[in-house]
Order: C-alpha cells, then structure tokens, then sequence
C-alpha cells in the first residue's frame, strides 16, 4: 500500500514539474509570441495565425538574385495584399529581390492544429529536395522553411505556382509594430507610391 501510495506521488510531482516546464517554455521560446498571439485573436484558423512576420534576413541556398526586378533593394512599395492584420497598405522597403517560382501551399503543422490552407508564399528554395523543374497543383512537397510554427517539415499540397520575382520586405504594421526582412511578397502584391 505504501509503495503504491508513492508511486502516486512520485508520479503526481513528475506530472506537476513537466507541467511548469512547458509553461516557463511559452515565455521563453519566441521573441515574437506577443505578435503571434495578437495575430492568432484576429486571424482565424484557415488564416495566417502564427506567422513569424519579420525574419533573419539569411535567403535560401542557390536563391540568385533578380537581375532586373521592377522594384530595386532600397525602393520604396505599397503592399497591396494582407497576408496577415495591418499589412495591406503599408509602405515597404525592398530588402532583396530574387527570380524563382513561388507557391501557395495547404498543410497540417507538424505540431497538430488546424489545417492551413492557401499559405502565401514559399518558393521552390524552400521545398527539401526540390527537383530542378517547377512543382504543379496537386503535388506534394516537404517544406523547409519556419514561416509559421509548425510549417518546416510539414509535407504539404501545391495550390498554385508562379514563376516571378518575389521579394524580401521591411514594412511597418498599422499598429507602429517593425516587421522586418520579411518573407515572401510577389511582385504583383506590391505597387509604386
């Protein structure tokens, strides 16, 4: 009786400390859980919750440059289409402007959750072992890219693929918030002053 009695406890205590480690760990992981959190109160399931707005700038291996994009690295843009709140409309500085074929893509994050469907953008850098020709609606593909929680590694479906110039943005939200180096926004998203 006694051992089961601890045994209780002994499990109860390990329960308990797992339990406040995971919640210490929602603080701590993510230098933008505050802009996630407040996407996810105003974005829907289907929608872009928890998209990691601004990025590290790093672009991915064998991404080549845009020779001649119609807006250059320091141009100003109005972004025209909202991936997430507040971007629509904004004024965007080019970052980087780079030739490749972008997709919309559907997928169940790695971590579980609901179903993400027409994720804008990723491009064919960002697929894991991406085959040399351009990817059609329908096919599936590994993602290797972290745009939102849960999407690297996610096997996920082409909705739609597009070659163009896709570019790389510092934009400020309509909230004051700086979202900066983000990924991804095509050419046909972004206009001239």
């Amino acid at each position: 009786m006694k051992v089961n009695k601890k045994l209780g406890m002994m499990t109860m205590a390990l329960s308990l400390s797992g339990l406040l480690v995971a919640c210490g760990e929602d603080e701590t992981t993510n230098t933008d859980t505050n802009m996630s959190d407040q996407m996810e109160e105003t974005m829907d399931g289907n929608d872009h919750s928890g998209m990691d707005m601004s990025g590290s700038g790093d672009v991915p291996e064998g991404l080549k440059s845009a020779e001649n994009p119609t807006f250059a690295v320091g141009d100003k843009a109005i972004i025209t289409e909202a991936h997430m709140p507040g971007m629509e409309g904004a004024e965007a500085t080019i970052v980087g402007a780079y030739d490749t074929v972008v997709y919309s893509i559907s997928y169940d994050p790695m971590h579980g959750g609901e179903r993400v469907e027409d994720h804008k953008w990723i491009i064919h850098e960002e697929i894991v072992d991406a085959k040399a020709d351009a990817y059609e609606p329908g096919d599936e593909v590994t993602v290797d890219a972290e745009h939102m929680n849960g999407m690297g590694g996610a096997t996920a479906t082409i909705d739609s693929s597009e070659e163009t110039t896709v570019y790389m943005v510092d934009f400020e939200l309509d909230n004051g918030e700086r979202v900066t180096n983000h990924k991804w926004v095509t050419e046909d998203e972004l206009s001239a002053e």
